[in-house]
């Protein structure tokens, strides 16, 4: 009976130290934040204050699927690299603690900060509190810089006896001397707006809405002040997600009310790819920077993504920009410049012509995290191509493709053939959007590989495409190719990136239910 005992133990050590988060485990992204172990939803209260980026996000903190949301947290620097900390706020009382964000209280004018803050502030989190009966607005604050929380005592502080009434996003307004509190009525697809001299006390300010997408729940709602680029003027942004999408409507916003620049049936998209959700931006950012998160992932499969231990991933930080065309103005995005500290082992080609002599040409460069800037002109003295761009994870039977068709003015991403995609029949795609502009007369594709995912950025930001993937990562050749006619790539810089987890991050400790094994 002792030998059947050891061998018991022996066997549950095994199973369990598999499950040992190490940030290896295959698809396990080397840049793109995932928590060390669960689920990982929404971004949550972003947050500049006293040298650090606070990530607050959605979070099950017992397992892989959507459930007991609290908020987990991660701190940053340099906007890279994250070090992992404990849940911040946990579900309680049967309440989930559901999406929302977090200001610095610096004048305590909640009365809920520590005295000998002034100056600092602490820290409120304001959320949505879903229970059986509905769902209402909570705030808790934390007077040592987020690492823990006390809930308020009189929560809720809004509660309208909804259904359907989520996701604050709380911000000051400078011109009228009050917080505004933006929130959705998701199933009408409207934003209710609040205002508070205290952060507790709630008055009902102003409704927009419908507008845009809406065919579906809306989410994650932002609003926020935006100089335009080569001008003195500023205008607002309001984001909500909708669908599988983030929009964005631009107006201008009297603290009181948001009025629209366009017609209410006009739909701008944040990101066009398949897997960029619930956006929101940085309260406090360093320099004036309109900074952005969202979760890299598609409510049609998120619940079954092929990945262990850790399930959900959230985008690279990014630079939001606005200019105006002539169509109005539009949101331009950039990788934050942060990112640069990763690159290593550059590698760069000068005038590499593709033809149908030489169609297509395999970069010396190959990896699963890799950042690729590629500038293509056409056209030439020649034909004209019907496509040409960057295929990554190459290799027998795969490919993910980032180009661009030249008949229609389309960029896309095409991942019918990029890996393991058999777990929806959702997945598999090649998404499009238009984009009929040009920089110098050339088409410009940023890309960004990393493990399980590609962010493009196309002509410097104007178009941006987020996906997943799963491909096998020892077939991870690098091609660039033109289809049908003459393309000159006038310049092409590469370089694999680095993980930003340290050795002692990728090597985290035994969750606390680890049995070791004992002979």
């Amino acid at each position: 009976m002792r030998y059947t005992a050891i061998i018991a133990l022996i066997f549950i050590g095994l199973a369990l130290s598999q499950a040992v988060p190490t940030y290896h485990e295959q698809y396990r992204p080397g840049y793109h934040f995932t928590p060390p172990q669960n689920w990982m939803n929404d971004p949550n209260g972003l947050l500049y204050l006293d040298g650090e980026y606070h990530l607050f996000y959605q979070y099950n903190p017992q397992g892989t699927s959507w459930g007991h949301m609290s908020w987990g947290h991660a701190v940053s620097t340099d906007l890279v690299h994250w070090q992992n900390l404990d849940v911040a706020i946990p579900e309680y009382d049967g309440i989930m603690i559901f999406s929302g964000s977090a200001i610095a209280d610096k004048d305590n004018k909640s009365g809920l900060c520590d005295p000998s803050l002034k100056g600092k502030g602490c820290i409120l989190a304001f959320y949505t509190a879903q229970s059986a009966t509905g769902q209402a607005q909570a705030v808790a604050y934390s007077n040592d810089n987020g690492r823990t929380f006390t809930q308020y005592a009189n929560n809720p502080i809004i509660d309208e006896k909804l259904v359907n009434f989520r996701d604050p996003k709380v911000f000051y307004h400078a011109p009228t001397k009050k917080w505004i509190m933006i929130t959705v009525l998701a199933d009408v697809q409207k934003v209710r707006l609040y205002g508070s001299t205290d952060l507790l006390h709630w008055n009902k300010l102003s409704e927009f809405g419908p507008a845009g997408q809406v065919d579906a729940a809306w989410e994650c709602p932002d609003l926020f002040p935006m100089d335009v680029e080569n001008e003195s003027i500023t205008k607002w942004v309001m984001l909500t997600s909708a669908g599988p999408h983030v929009q964005y409507f631009v107006g201008d916003f009297d603290g009181t009310t948001f009025v629209n620049d366009n017609d209410k049936d006009l739909v701008l998209i944040l990101d066009q790819g398949k897997d960029h959700y619930a956006t929101v931006t940085f309260n406090d950012a360093l320099d004036n920077r309109r900074l952005s998160i969202g979760w890299l992932n598609n409510w049609a499969y998120a619940g079954n993504l092929p990945t262990t231990v850790w399930r959900g991933q959230q985008s690279i930080v990014r630079d939001l920009r606005l200019q105006r065309y002539a169509a109005g103005f539009r949101i331009l995005q950039w990788p934050v410049h942060e990112l640069t500290q990763l690159r290593a082992n550059p590698v760069h080609y000068d005038n590499l012509q593709l033809n149908s002599a030489q169609p297509q040409v395999t970069l010396q460069i190959q990896g699963s995290q890799l950042e690729i800037i590629a500038a293509f002109k056409y056209p030439l003295s020649g034909n004209t191509p019907t496509e040409f761009g960057v295929k990554v994870f190459v290799g027998q039977d795969q490919e993910t493709v980032i180009g661009y068709n030249v008949t229609s003015y389309e960029v896309f991403v095409d991942r019918t053939k990029s890996g393991v995609n058999s777990f929806s029949d959702n997945f598999a795609a090649k998404s499009t959007v238009v984009m009929n502009d040009y920089i110098n007369g050339l088409i410009q594709l940023h890309i960004f590989v990393d493990q399980s995912s590609i962010d493009l950025f196309a002509n410097t930001g104007r178009v941006t495409m987020s996906h997943l993937i799963y491909p096998d990562s020892s077939k991870n050749q690098v091609v660039v190719y033109a289809v049908g006619g003459d393309v000159l790539l006038t310049q092409i810089d590469a370089w694999t990136l680095n993980s930003i987890w340290p050795a002692a991050e990728e090597k985290t400790d035994a969750p606390r239910n680890f049995i070791p094994i004992q002979i």
